[in-house]
């Protein structure tokens, strides 16, 4: 006796078009510049501040904070825009083919050190790091929104985040090893970093052009047998916030979003920190610890996909989660000299981290159909938007405390031209809780938010039923 319900099967019969595998390669590559940009600088920008550029950690916090701050509050502006862009390519397509080239020079001119004066350096940084993330989210926001437009199918939208997420970590792990490679050739600090900011940059700035080429005769197509009205020209920006935030599956998934991500960003941001000044390690050893871990998140990327499509999302994410709390907590007791140790938990908390990448964005299309249904309108835009907006806030305030933290602790920034200090025990301390504990605590708050998670592989199929049933009404009138 099948266990389908009636509404799954009803769904199948109306199933969507099949994307092709190069529809598919050509969307995933849309997330390989910005998966590079944001690796780059979520692992090096704040190390480069305190050691290449030599600012106090408490300045580069700020500096982070500005940014990421400036880059929650044009999202939704961005994602209203897009929403209501008309144009022959579509409504997400121009804000990527035009904000591409600007999106990789920004990116170049973070790297550059202009002065010894702080005070000049504080506000080029500033300003530059403005620039820089409103290309990005330029780039970044229009392509996220894609995903609704390309196919409504539950399972076909997990598989087509697994590709999105395997060129995204594939390029992170791509931008580690060209870093790697740079600084065993390059002696000069600076040098090193500014090759690293140029090469990124190009090699970020191309594949947006091939995933516009690539994926927008199936996007056009789409929209012409689902045609999509933008009504939220009508609704102020406040009414749409007010509509969007009385989704309650939205809050959940923003919440998840958020306790996933602030893990992984606050690991990455204090990891070279606990390799070169807690474990005693040479800097490769750093570079070579984030590509174990990111390499065990692409190797399970397509394995999750697969489990997903059996057990469903939220059980793919706590199987991960576990994992990774088990080995991010084991990180504050690691000891100077417990190599392979390390090693072990970062490939275990690879196999986490890969379903932070896929769940959250592989639930949030199902959230913008239950919002059709219950409002008639499509808000991609809105919805990816706040998504984003309240991730990078919490991110934004996360890096900031832990520079104060740093710099309370009496973390010794370095001087430019000088050898590194040796830090003392108080700020290795605070490395060590930077690293465990806290990324811990968000962690097991992401656990606890899916399990309330209300929507489920049968609620989906439900919404997808009735949101036809619905259209077919409106057009036999």
């Amino acid at each position: 006796m099948s266990n389908t319900s009636p509404a799954q099967t009803a769904a199948d019969n109306l199933e969507t078009k099949k994307l092709s595998f190069s529809t598919k390669l050509a969307y995933g590559a849309g997330d390989l510049g910005p998966a590079i940009t944001a690796n780059v600088l979520v692992f090096f920008l704040l190390y480069f501040f305190t050691n290449v550029a030599g600012l106090a950690a408490g300045t580069a916090s700020n500096i982070l904070l500005i940014g990421k701050v400036w880059d929650a509050i044009n999202d939704p502006i961005v994602g209203v825009l897009s929403d209501r862009t008309s144009h022959p390519w579509g409504r997400r397509y121009p804000w990527m083919v035009y904000g591409a080239i600007p999106f990789g020079i920004f990116f170049f001119l973070q790297w550059i050190v202009p002065s010894k004066d702080p005070t000049i350096l504080f506000w080029y940084y500033v300003a530059i790091g403005i620039l820089f993330n409103t290309a990005y989210t330029a780039v970044n926001l229009p392509y996220t929104a894609l995903t609704p437009e390309l196919t409504q199918d539950y399972n076909e939208r997990t598989s087509l985040n697994s590709f999105r997420f395997s060129f995204s970590i594939g390029g992170s792990i791509l931008s580690l090893i060209i870093a790697q490679i740079i600084f065993a050739i390059v002696k000069d600090d600076t040098q090193k970093y500014l090759i690293l900011g140029a090469l990124c940059a190009v090699i970020s700035v191309l594949p947006l052009y091939w995933c516009f080429l690539g994926t927008r005769k199936h996007v056009l197509s789409q929209l012409q047998e689902n045609p999509v009205e933008d009504n939220s020209t009508s609704l102020p920006v406040g009414e749409q916030v007010r509509i969007a935030f009385n989704n309650r599956p939205f809050l959940y998934v923003i919440g998840i979003y958020l306790c996933s991500w602030l893990g992984v960003q606050l690991t990455a941001s204090i990891l070279p920190y606990f390799v070169i000044d807690w474990m005693k390690l040479p800097p490769a050893t750093f570079t070579q610890t984030a590509i174990a871990v990111q390499g065990t998140a692409l190797a399970m990327l397509s394995v999750w996909s697969k489990v997903s499509e059996r057990y469903g999302k939220k059980a793919v994410y706590f199987m991960g989660m576990s994992l990774w709390i088990i080995a991010q907590a084991g990180l504050f007791f690691l000891q100077p000299g417990q190599v392979v140790q390390m090693y072990l938990l970062a490939v275990m908390a690879g196999v986490g981290v890969s379903t932070a990448y896929l769940i959250p964005w592989s639930m949030i299309p199902d959230v913008i159909e239950l919002d059709e249904l219950q409002t008639g309108e499509r808000r991609e835009g809105i919805f990816y938007s706040f998504m984003v907006l309240l991730q990078k806030i919490g991110l934004a305030l996360g890096l900031w405390l832990v520079g104060q933290a740093l710099e309370r602790a009496g973390f010794l920034a370095t001087i430019q031209g000088q050898a590194a200090p040796v830090q003392p025990e108080s700020a290795l301390f605070a490395i060590r809780v930077a690293i465990g504990p806290l990324p811990t605590i968000a962690l097991i708050a992401g656990m606890i938010l899916t399990y309330f998670y209300p929507i489920s592989r049968e609620v989906h199929a439900e919404i997808l039923l009735k949101l036809r049933e619905k259209k077919q009404k409106l057009s036999n009138l």
